[in-house]
């Protein structure tokens, strides 16, 4: 700023002097940088995993055959170097292809920004565990909370309570989950790392894993981290887990309990012997072995109908011959 007869007025920049204007609007468009993946650091706390399975080893054959075809995006470190905000996958895809570089978006971004990012674009892969949605939901959710003009009690209401335009509007942006189900997804964070693996076991579906469904592990979040845990030991030891009317009852057993005491094993334990519709025994025959006998597409309940009628039918048909 210099002053002349009293007046201000501003002085021109240094970019002004020795640019064009054209030059200047160059300058500020983002351009494909091509950046060692050694230089770009992890997003801090990503929840999302990436695995070595099967699907990383096709995206690296692709990537050593044919490069990085998406840039990824990254945001410039104030110390120097940059951090991953959405291209995790890719950039384990090139070091496994031994690729000396990966071409990338460079956005200024603030650390809201950055993360409401990150987590919209994790969301559209294919398999995401219930773990991963937990806590990148949760990131979401405290980087709204933080922008100015949005309310801050939205992980506080009541599943399946309306919130308000706005903020439902800003939690379900981008994501493919209802409002509720994101709700749910957030309570899981309170469970314990054991328990919340079992979660995670659901979706995997290995037969020769423990695991639990969403809904009664919602409930049993609302317990405190030492019943979480002595309820896992019982879990562990019966190589069972409770049923959505159990962790109910777990749960408001639980908050019935005053002064911080505990609810004690043995509750737990009562609890989970009682029988659970899904502990009645079931008898299974392979498809393979009757799908000759029925028209494609026939119901599974017309199926075990008919199946019932035939063995009536040969019972009674086996006694009148014994006669």
């Amino acid at each position: 700023m210099a002053k002349s007869n009293g007046l201000n007025f501003n002085l021109p920049s240094v970019d002004d002097l020795f640019s064009t204007e054209a030059e200047r609007v160059e300058a500020r468009l983002e351009k494909v940088v091509q950046l060692a993946p050694a230089e770009i650091s992890d997003f801090p706390n990503h929840p999302f995993q990436v695995r070595m399975d099967e699907a990383m080893r096709e995206m690296a054959d692709s990537v050593k055959q044919y490069g990085v075809l998406v840039p990824a995006l990254v945001r410039p470190k104030p110390e120097g170097g940059y951090e991953m905000v959405a291209g995790h996958r890719r950039k384990k895809a090139a070091e496994l292809a031994q690729l000396q570089e990966i071409p990338c978006i460079v956005r200024q971004l603030t650390d809201d920004e950055a993360t409401i990012i990150m987590v919209d674009s994790n969301l559209q892969r294919e398999q995401i565990l219930p773990s991963e949605k937990a806590f990148a939901y949760k990131m979401k959710l405290d980087a709204i909370r933080r922008q100015p003009g949005t309310r801050t009690d939205l992980t506080s209401v009541p599943l399946g309570q309306r919130l308000g335009q706005t903020s439902r509007e800003a939690l379900a942006d981008k994501s493919p989950d209802s409002n509720t189900q994101i709700q749910r997804y957030i309570r899981l964070t309170h469970l314990i790392p054991e328990i919340l693996e079992l979660v995670d076991n659901s979706v995997i579906r290995d037969p020769e894993m423990l695991q639990i469904a969403m809904r009664p592990a919602v409930e049993l979040s609302y317990l405190r981290k030492e019943e979480q845990a002595d309820l896992f030991a019982i879990m562990d030891e019966m190589d069972c887990t409770p049923s959505h009317a159990q962790a109910i009852k777990m749960r408001q057993m639980s908050e019935a309990k005053t002064g911080g005491e505990r609810l004690a094993k043995d509750a737990l334990v009562s609890i989970m012997k009682e029988e659970k519709p899904n502990q009645k025994e079931q008898f299974k025959i392979p498809k393979e072995r009757i799908s000759r006998f029925f028209a494609p597409g026939t119901p599974a309940q017309k199926i075990e109908d008919t199946i019932v009628k035939a063995l009536e039918f040969y019972r009674k048909r086996q006694r009148s011959l014994e006669r």
